[in-house]
């Protein structure tokens, strides 16, 4: 049966462009225009799989954003709470790598509305009301010292009303560029967290702390005692986290990935299926549809392996679709997690 849980999420909402198929940018004049941001993700695939999602940003009173909103909205996601404001929209860029070309991502996003709302924009205490759970990225705490101050500000009303708290450390060196390090940051701001999600950058960059063994992306080879080693430490040094998520990419090429995770948690220490994605359809959002997946698995299911192994299906399955928003409906979710991989037409 379906838990009665209200998710609370905060971040940034951007308009999107991208080239077409493999297209560098500007090869063509055309760039296909969507609407994404982390947290709004996460939102969006919450609301999908049937949890009550709000989604909390700051956005300008304009068309764009407006339509911005509206893109959110009609996935069911609760904006209510959203701020509209004088100023602009965030902007990215991204070219979809292919073979041995990485995939692009330029920002344009400096001076939009979340990043100059003021804290009192944000009433914590109420718009907690009702809720279970709170969850905000290491992207936002990196646009500006505003944004990061007002993260800051929610993990900590959150855990004041005692609402389970998810940090997805999501470390983007473009965006940490007015003159704090990660580090003096985020470390305070996991201070206030339950569970953690990232990756081993991530967790090198935004916390400090490494171990060997753990550079999977860039080597192609997992060390599953040196990701143990490393979930330990974080755990040492963090004590209020009670899980610790780490996603595994083995990048062989853009379009060749290896995908699994592990997760120690409070019953014990477990390592996802792996998945060999080829022919990856768009790489962007993955890491925020694991991070729903997981959200919605640690809600709804009652083992941590289990709450794993959805996340790790549904962000195998959001490489398929384009766009940031994970598309994937519960039950392919569930067909995924049972075995059901070879992509038949369904009728």
């Amino acid at each position: 049966m379906m838990k009665n849980i209200k998710v609370v999420t905060f971040g940034e909402l951007m308009l999107r462009l991208r080239s077409p198929e493999h297209y560098r940018l500007f090869q063509t004049s055309i760039l296909e225009s969507t609407f994404s941001g982390s947290e709004a993700n996460v939102a969006v695939s919450l609301s999908l799989l049937g949890l009550d999602s709000c989604f909390v940003t700051s956005v300008p009173t304009n068309a764009v954003g407006e339509a911005a909103v509206q893109e959110v909205a009609k996935y069911g996601v609760n904006t209510s709470q959203v701020i509209k404001m004088d100023g602009r929209l965030g902007i990215y860029f991204v070219e979809t790598g292919a073979n041995q070309r990485p995939s692009l991502v330029v920002y344009d996003r400096a001076e939009s509305c979340i990043a100059k709302a003021s804290l009192t924009c944000y009433n914590w205490k109420s718009i907690f009301l009702g809720a279970h759970w709170f969850h905000v990225s290491g992207i936002t705490p990196a646009i500006s010292p505003l944004a990061a101050n007002a993260s800051l500000q929610a993990v900590q009303e959150a855990k004041k009303q005692g609402l389970t708290v998810s940090i997805d450390l999501n470390y983007r060196k473009k965006l940490w560029n007015y003159g704090k390090k990660a580090q003096e940051i985020m470390r305070e701001i996991v201070k206030y967290a339950d569970v953690l999600i990232a990756n081993e950058e991530d967790i090198q960059k935004s916390l400090g702390i490494t171990v060997d063994g753990t550079s999977a992306v860039e080597s192609g080879k997992l060390d599953l005692e040196s990701y143990k080693a490393l979930i330990s430490e974080v755990k040492g040094q963090f004590s209020n986290l009670s899980i610790v998520a780490v996603t595994l990419r083995e990048s062989k090429s853009a379009d060749k990935n290896g995908w699994s995770a592990c997760l120690s948690g409070k019953t014990g220490f477990y390592v996802s299926k792996h998945y060999n994605i080829e022919d990856i359809v768009d790489r962007v959002g993955t890491g925020d549809s694991f991070t729903a997946g997981l959200i919605y698995g640690l809600t709804e299911f009652d083992s941590e392996e289990t709450a794993l192994n959805f996340a790790v299906a549904a962000s195998c399955l959001k490489h398929s679709i384009s766009g940031d928003f994970n598309l994937s409906r519960k039950s392919e979710i569930l067909s995924l997690m049972q075995g059901n991989s070879s992509g038949r037409i369904g009728r």
